[in-house]
């Protein structure tokens, strides 16, 4: 119980803080921008590139925590995504609703979660995962999404598209050279370590209140149906599958199993509802799981953490 007011609680508060500034016009409409281009672009390559680049390749390697959240969040995926189509949903919408079922925000929960609850060893495991849900989930999604609006185009030009835009994304870029630079031996000098340990420490609070900004925004006054089934899979279906694989099936060492529970469980990030305005599709409905799914891990992430008994 202790866990919940001093880990879970605090890490809210922080989603609420930026809630409340926002709506109390404390911090302006294009503050959730701003500071979520902070985030993205200098808070979280600095986290990831300072993990990688002090880390052995070793401590990363850990395939049946890669095969147990992979399986959790591209099983949610698939298992969506066949569902919607059986419904006559087109592929575009389809995939969405998929993305916003499994997609785990590791990047802005994940991190300080992690890190409060399972210590400093748990980044190597939200790093991982933060990989799987950026690189594969997104990347599969995103080609989903590009086929259902091109269907007549050609695939050499969709997945053209899906690499370009994991290139340029800083998120995967951070890592690619952290371990680069891990694999020539070489320590980073004092001084570009520490600017980087002050960024990425930086990257947690801001994200949480950048996700508070977020969720402040205007829901859409339209009657909006399936939420709820989505939020479920996210919160339960996926937790459940993936806590099965790393703890019954390749049998981790607690800490990865732990950390594959709570990463799991998290609440779906802004991902999916970024794509669905990138590409003119309906947002109101992924932006409601991305709400509800949030407000709701707030009770299921206490119960996870009561369950492994932190």
């Amino acid at each position: 119980m202790s866990s919940v007011f001093n880990v879970v609680l605090p890490v809210f508060a922080l989603i609420l803080l930026g809630f409340v500034c926002s709506r109390s016009g404390r911090l302006g409409p294009a503050a959730a921008s701003e500071l979520n281009r902070f985030v993205v672009w200098l808070g979280l390559p600095a986290l990831l590139f300072s993990i990688t680049a002090n880390t052995r390749w070793e401590e990363v390697w850990q395939p049946g925590f890669i095969a147990a959240f992979s399986i959790g969040c591209l099983g949610v995926f698939a298992f969506t995504l066949a569902y919607r189509l059986l419904q006559r949903q087109p592929l575009a919408d389809a995939s969405l609703d998929g993305l916003g079922a499994a997609y785990a925000n590791t990047g802005y929960v994940g991190f300080p979660l992690c890190l409060l609850i399972l210590g400093q060893d748990a980044l190597l495991p939200a790093l991982v995962a933060s990989l799987v849900v950026v690189c594969v989930l997104f990347a599969i999604a995103l080609a989903c999404v590009e086929i259902g609006l091109h269907s007549g185009g050609r695939i050499r030009d969709v997945l053209s598209k899906v690499m370009g835009s994991l290139l340029r994304n800083p998120l995967v870029i951070a890592p690619v050279l952290g371990s680069a630079w891990a694999a020539g031996g070489l320590a980073l000098p004092t001084g570009v370590n520490t600017s980087l340990e002050l960024l990425g420490a930086a990257a947690a609070p801001c994200a949480l209140v950048s996700l508070g900004l977020f969720l402040a925004r205007p829901q859409p006054s339209v009657r909006v149906t399936g939420v709820w089934p989505l939020v479920f899979l996210k919160l339960i279906g996926q937790p459940v599958l993936t806590w099965y694989l790393a703890a019954r099936v390749f049998v981790l060492p607690d800490l990865w199993v732990q950390a594959a529970l709570l990463l799991s469980a998290l609440p779906t990030g802004t991902g999916p509802f970024m794509l669905a305005e990138l590409h003119g599709r309906e947002a109101a409905r992924v932006s409601r799981v991305v709400l509800f799914s949030t407000l709701g891990s707030l009770v299921t992430l206490s119960l996870w953490l009561l369950l492994l008994g932190l």
